[in-house]
């Protein structure tokens, strides 16, 4: 079986969360599509809430904190991303775009990402094709084509019809995802530091 890494990134701001509650859904239905097709993933989770001020921060120095450093190596790093926002006036969040300005314009190119968001209404779910996949698109990710939107009644009420349909979304979309991320090469790590060259190497090109 084959190693790849799935980043999610969920800029819920209230603990727990919807959003949070989502993408566990959705990391969830991409781990178990992947191992389907032979393919072991580890999941890492980097929650934007816990990174605010120090996104604030990166911006006006240009420089990232230690915690904030490490979160933009997860998604820098991984072989796949899931990026869950809530809507904020009939867009993503604020916290969420401004980690994707921090990542930078080159961060996600041809990197399969599923976009998902979550809302009080059905009807902000044009977030999705209007506001997040231009976006994911302009930086040259590879949005795979079902995007998830939950609203709160998807979550259970009535007969259990929504929820059931949202289920459904989640696990097509992350049908969608795995074979994009089990193609990639391994992207490997980021740290030239972490896989030093031999000394006899070094010797020898010397």
């Amino acid at each position: 079986m084959t190693d790849r890494t799935l980043a999610v990134v969920t800029a819920g701001l209230s603990q727990p969360s919807s959003t949070r509650l989502l993408a566990d859904q959705l990391a969830a239905a991409a781990d178990e599509a992947l191992r389907e097709i032979g393919v072991t993933t580890q999941v890492e989770i980097v929650e934007l809430r816990e990174h605010a001020h120090d996104l604030i921060d990166n911006l006006l120095t240009g420089f990232p904190s230690p915690a904030l450093g490490a979160a933009l190596d997860t998604v820098l790093g991984a072989d796949g991303l899931i990026a869950v926002t809530p809507v904020f006036t009939a867009s993503y969040s604020g916290l969420f775009k401004t980690f994707v300005d921090v990542l930078g314009p080159d961060a996600l190119t041809g990197m399969p990402v599923l976009i998902a968001a979550t809302a009080g209404t059905a009807r902000h779910s044009l977030i999705l094709d209007h506001a997040m996949r231009p976006l994911f698109s302009h930086l040259r990710a590879v949005v795979v084509p079902t995007g998830v939107f939950a609203a709160a009644d998807d979550w259970g009420s009535g007969d259990g019809t929504a929820t059931r349909a949202l289920a459904d979304r989640v696990k097509r979309a992350a049908g969608e995802l795995a074979p994009l991320i089990a193609a990639r090469e391994p992207r490997g790590p980021l740290d030239p530091f972490a896989v030093p060259i031999p000394f006899e190497q070094l010797l020898a090109g010397g």
